[in-house]
């Protein structure tokens, strides 16, 4: 409450305040530390679909909500959040392509989870307050380091340095007691060689939906040294999340008369929810450590090398109604009444992990060839366990920490490319990238799976020892009309190992195949000093590619398998217009074609009769078909004022329906959505304070019931019973909502 009352008071003390207009406030960075070489970016003669997106774009977004968010107005991105309020646990996807298929780098060093191949941007909370700029690359794009280099990438780069001391304060307040804390601080030059910046944050919420809460803190720091062509770079970043779960959907009933209802931590008795446990919680602690070399030679040749290493310790805990105790390696509860083989438990999973390695680039640049070397080595270890800390009336005696399962996984990644851009004549250039990959995958120790095929019945052994090895060719043209005018072309091949849950939760005795891209782009640019406009068409053809189909292992979980034959095409539209100087208006869209050939889903039989069958399967002939959480048309709007210190902005959002399972069901599938959210903020100067600037944020402007995110749960449904010739598809899906309108306030202060 203290805290809700003294940002409030902060708020009102500067709108209040004699206020001069300020113009936007710059820190001088310092030069040196542009020599940095990143060779996983795409520039501007590279024949690859990418948007950069800058520091003041972010800087403008970023009141609270994760970096997904922020990305969302660039083409072909959509976003989700569990909390229903965009903190906490938050995801994107890329023309479809979701979190394990896009790979997420910070100065070139991967961030994606080396087993899950997602990155759960929670563990690092506000980092977007301490990123220079973002490059989001669509398709197979360009060679970069990391387990999800699929169907995008997103490149960050952390600050730089500045050339003058600062400090800046942020604070946010607003709905659901989100709220957002942020201090900033930087030396400038010490000794013309020397300086250090430091970040500390704290994001907190309620979350739209019941009892999802987060709170989030988080730490950037890098101390740096310049001299000649040298620059040398320590950075260090981290944070500690604390949410409670809100991983499960709600049905079509509860979306229309209890939209934030959150069945997470539910306490049951006799098929009756009795209340909630307070702990059902998820806790993890991330701490990343980069050294970073950065060495100009001379004007044509520049070397980055990178080492790397990240640590990472956690658990959710949560509360599981009337499970089988045989299954946590626990006796059957005796009481006077007879022997119980069922009990209502707390079980907590833990993970710790370790990674590091170090990455490269070597660059050339003459007067017609560009060219980059670069690679790394990353090294990954994570200890998976579980343990039962309380039993409801258990009569044995239950050790304190009970741990009843562990398994260990450990992957080396190994890649090196070289690619280049050569200039052939006038403006036209070929461009050419060759990666080769090395992955070694092992998996030993027990799942937390029990595994009711085996005779005597155990939990699933996991014996996994895969090695994999790709090669990425790339190869493209661009061709520079004139200053105005720009046309490309490309084609890529990429290649993705299974992640961890595709062997554990697969059939116990078969193993995934590894996924193969092949990408086709053009495109068209065309700009003046008004107007921007490109057209870019991809064609993604899949071979192999993972998806889940319906089908479940042994133990009635959902399981992704390989489908031969699939595709994505589409055409990307972007345009920009400068009105006038203080107004302007970008917009995209994604008109897409999303396609499964010769599709065979699964879904679970029930019997009228029995009711028994919930452990066999119907095999469904769709044909082609649409692939699960593709839109057919997505477009961003992003309409900007800026006069005089002050500024706002409407940014508008249509996505298409999408499917939440491959059968093309309107029952299973997320309604259209069209969101809005405006901006207002203004920027002035006050006696020894360098700006301040006030503003607020309102989220969902017109109040839109949407979702966007949710799963399906599609049966086949045996009327006559006995497994009759004729079933009906029965579906009764689960959808993640997000919330109404709501608010958040937002001052920052720069010193």
């Amino acid at each position: 409450m203290k805290k809700t009352l003294l940002t409030a008071a902060t708020l009102l003390a500067s709108l209040v305040a004699a206020a001069q207009p300020a113009a936007t406030d710059t820190v001088p960075a310092i030069a040196l530390s542009e020599v940095e070489v990143l060779g996983t970016r795409a520039s501007e003669n590279t024949p690859v679909a990418f948007t950069n997106v800058t520091a003041k774009q972010l800087a403008a977004q970023n009141h609270g909500l994760d970096i997904p968010f922020l990305l969302t107005m660039t083409p072909s991105v959509i976003t989700t959040s569990d909390a229903g309020a965009g903190v906490g646990y938050t995801s994107m996807r890329v023309r479809g392509t979701d979190a394990t298929r896009i790979n997420i780098t910070v100065n070139d060093i991967p961030m994606n989870d080396a087993e899950s191949h997602s990155i759960y941007w929670v563990n690092t909370p506000d980092f977007a307050s301490s990123v220079r700029d973002i490059q989001v690359q669509r398709g197979a794009g360009t060679s970069t380091n990391g387990s999800g280099a699929f169907g995008g990438s997103v490149n960050m780069r952390t600050q730089s340095f500045s050339r003058d001391p600062y400090a800046e304060v942020t604070s946010s307040y607003g709905s659901f007691n989100t709220n957002k804390e942020t201090l900033r601080v930087g030396s400038g030059m010490l000794g013309d060689h020397w300086a250090i910046e430091a970040r500390l944050s704290h994001i907190g919420s309620d979350g739209y939906r019941d009892r999802a809460t987060s709170e989030l803190v988080s730490y950037f720091g890098q101390l740096g040294y310049f001299g000649g062509g040298t620059s040398l770079r320590f950075v260090t970043f981290g944070g500690k999340e604390d949410t409670y779960h809100a991983w499960d959907g709600i049905s079509r009933d509860d979306l229309k008369n209890n939209r934030t209802y959150n069945p997470n931590g539910e306490i049951k008795h006799n098929g009756e929810v009795t209340g909630f446990y307070k702990d059902q919680k998820d806790i993890y602690r991330q701490t990343h450590y980069q050294l970073i070399w950065n060495q100009t030679f001379n004007p044509l040749w520049k070397l980055n090398v990178a080492l790397h290493y990240t640590n990472g310790y956690g658990y959710y805990q949560e509360y599981k109604n009337a499970r089988t105790l045989k299954e946590y390696a626990l006796e059957p509860v005796v009481t006077a009444d007879g022997v119980s083989k069922k009990a209502s438990l707390v079980r907590k999973k833990c993970v710790d992990s370790d990674f590091g390695g170090g990455v490269f680039s070597l660059q050339y640049s003459g007067d017609r060839l560009n060219a980059t070397l670069g690679g790394g080595i990353n090294r990954y270890s994570n200890d998976h366990y579980g343990q039962v800390i309380w039993v409801e009336n258990y009569t044995s005696t239950l050790a304190p920490d009970h741990e009843y399962y562990r398994n260990n996984g450990r992957k080396t990644d190994f890649n090196i490319y070289i690619k280049g851009n050569y200039v052939i004549t006038g403006g036209l250039s070929a461009y050419a990238d060759l990666q080769y990959r090395h992955i070694g995958y092992r998996i030993t120790g027990n799942n937390d799976k029990w595994d009711w095929t085996a005779n005597p019945e155990h939990l699933q052994t996991l014996d996994i020892d895969e090695p994999f090895n790709f090669f990425n060719p790339k190869a493209g043209l661009n061709w520079q009309i004139d200053a105005r005018n720009r046309v490309y072309a490309s084609f890529a091949v990429a290649q993705k190992e299974p992640t961890r849950n595709n062997y554990t939760d697969g059939l116990f005795l078969q193993h995934p195949t590894s996924e193969k891209l092949y990408d086709w782009e053009a495109g068209y640019e065309f700009r003046n000093d008004r107007f921007v406009a490109g057209v870019n068409l991809y064609y993604m053809n899949y071979k192999d590619q993972l998806v889940l189909n319906g089908k479940i292992n042994e133990i009635g979980e959902l399981m992704a398998e390989n489908v031969d034959k699939s595709y994505r095409m589409g055409i990307e539209l972007l345009a920009g217009m400068h009105f006038t100087d203080w107004l302007r208006w970008d917009v995209n869209a994604t008109l897409s074609r999303n396609r499964i050939k010769d599709y065979v889903g699964y879904v679970s039989d029930y019997d009228a009769d029995t009711w028994d069958g919930m452990w066999t399967q119907s095999a469904i002939e769709k044909g082609n078909t649409t692939i699960a959480f593709s839109p057919s048309v997505t477009v961003g709007s992003m309409l900007t004022f800026d006069y005089k210190g002050f500024t706002a902005s409407l940014q508008s959002q249509y996505v298409s329906r999408q499917y939440l399972d491959n059968f093309e069901r309107k029952d299973d599938s997320l309604d259209p959505y069209f969101v809005n959210n405006l901006d207002v903020a203004y920027t002035f100067t006050l006696p020894h304070i360098r700006s301040i600037t006030v503003g607020a944020t309102i989220y969902n402007l017109f109040d839109e019931n949407y979702e966007t995110n949710g799963y399906s749960q599609t049966c086949a449904l045996y009327p006559g019973g006995s497994k009759a010739s004729q079933y009906t598809l029965y579906s009764d899906p689960r959808f993640y909502p997000m919330a109404g309108i709501n608010a958040l306030g937002h001052i920052t202060f720069r010193f």
